[in-house]
């Protein structure tokens, strides 16, 4: 009882929610999906909506259904995407008892925005503007400092109408003020404007998971969503268990049943989910640095601030999926964990513990630069768990993004929230060592809270 009591009057102090860690302020971010064709869009959606109290959501925009030849009528389908804010009205209010910053349901209506039925290159320019791309325009040049983040899960017509409308109606300095404030993740370029777009904007940070050319399509990063690791958090029986059955409304309207060869479970795909994922700020990842890796993949420069996949070891092999798949479990659990919130009370659901490193409780990358010494001292003892549990911890070495040699650098009491560090003397200068520390509470699920800290030699 006195411990409820003390949860409770923590959460009235926060405002009625649980602090994971601070950014200066939340990532804007506009996705564009193709619902109406593949059921994986859905999918996506209700594990998104899960995620709303962690975006400041400005556009969910309806593109053309479907995939290229998919469907036998070019259409969009706004009434499936009405559909689920219903379903999310439903446990609203719930949700907010965890959390609120969950956005109202009458504000996700109003940020349904229809695009282009039709798709390519052929609908871009004079006399194609939509609802979709006008609205596109006024979060571009909105009067806001931080980045604008677009997830393009279908094709991007209206992304491109949007591009060429500033083009065309914007000063070369007013352009350039827009165009260095976005951040695009698309998936798979389903149509041709995604390489229109690269062509003619070259200077746009722009990652784009994708097959190489006359190579397998499921060789892409982004199918580490499904594909590869432990497949069996993606079957059917996990998803029921965990998310479907007994979850409230909206996880009621995840689909279980789509493609996912060579994945035998035919349940969970989610193929655009990690196009927010990389977006999503949990201590783990920076978006501004797509070759460090998250849970929605790693990605490398191919051309200035052009991204394609990254690989990362498994076993004797280099792996694109692994970028994505080696954090299935804690993105699952993480999952599992916010399909409680919509129907159990606060005190029944597990919260994300917070990582606290040398007194630093934020999610940002922290930088040690330890010049000529050898050895160093990390401090997580101030992490602490809202709901009270247990926490362990395990330090260790992201080798696959590392320039310091793995035999160079050891990690003393790595399971301890007390790490020593030591670095060997010839280390060469410049080199570094992305160093990950994973706080994990002993709750139902079990779930992470992660740090980066990255020592420069």
């Amino acid at each position: 009882m006195i411990r409820c009591l003390w949860l409770a009057l923590v959460w009235v102090f926060v405002g009625g929610s649980i602090v994971f860690g601070q950014f200066a302020a939340k990532p804007r971010l506009i996705i564009t999906t193709d619902i109406g064709g593949d059921p994986d869009d859905q999918q996506s959606l209700v594990r998104l909506f899960l995620y709303l109290n962690e975006f400041q959501l400005e556009g969910i925009i309806v593109s053309a259904a479907g995939t290229p030849g998919e469907l036998d009528t070019d259409t969009i389908r706004p009434d499936l995407l009405y559909r689920l804010i219903h379903a999310y009205a439903a446990v609203y209010k719930n949700l907010s008892f965890h959390d609120r910053n969950y956005p109202a349901p009458s504000r996700l209506d109003s940020l349904v925005k229809k695009g282009n039925p039709h798709r390519g290159k052929a609908f871009v320019g004079e006399g194609h503007d939509t609802e979709a791309s006008l609205w596109l325009v006024e979060r571009m040049t909105a009067p806001v400092d931080e980045p604008l983040h677009i997830a393009i899960w279908g094709g991007s017509t209206d992304l491109a109408q949007a591009l060429w409308k500033i083009r065309t109606t914007l000063s070369p300095g007013r352009q350039f003020m827009v165009y260095s404030r976005l951040r695009i993740y698309s998936v798979n370029n389903q149509d041709d404007t995604g390489p229109w777009i690269m062509e003619q904007f070259p200077g746009l940070f722009f990652i784009l998971s994708q097959a190489r050319h006359n190579e397998d399509r499921r060789m892409a990063a982004y199918r580490g969503m499904y594909l590869g690791g432990d497949e069996s958090l993606t079957s059917c029986e996990w998803m029921n268990e965990h998310i479907i059955s007994g979850h409230g409304h909206l996880c009621s309207l995840y689909p279980d049943e789509t493609w996912t060869a060579p994945n035998p479970y035919r349940c969970m795909k989610e193929g655009d989910s990690p196009s927010w994922l990389f977006f999503l700020r949990n201590g783990l990842n920076d978006p501004e640095h797509p070759e460090w890796g998250g849970w929605g993949g790693r990605y490398v420069s191919s051309q200035g601030m052009q991204y394609t996949d990254a690989c990362d070891r498994d076993g004797d092999s280099c792996s694109r999926h692994k970028t994505v798949w080696r954090w299935r479990k804690d993105f699952q659990y993480d999952f599992a964990a916010r399909a409680d919130w919509c129907f159990v009370p606060f005190f029944r659901c597990n919260h994300r513990p917070v990582a606290v490193v040398n007194g630093d409780r934020t999610l940002k990358v922290i930088y040690m630069n330890v010049g000529n010494k050898n050895e160093l001292t990390l401090d997580a003892s101030e992490s602490s768990d809202p709901d009270g549990h247990s926490l362990s911890f395990h330090w260790y070495v992201y080798t696959d993004v590392s320039t310091m040699p793995a035999e160079k650098i050891k990690l003393l009491n790595d399971h301890s929230p007390i790490l020593n560090v030591s670095i060997e003397d010839d280390v060469p200068h410049g080199s570094m060592a992305h160093l990950i520390l994973e706080t994990e509470d002993n709750g139902n699920p079990p779930l992470k809270a992660y740090r980066r800290i990255i020592v420069i030699k």
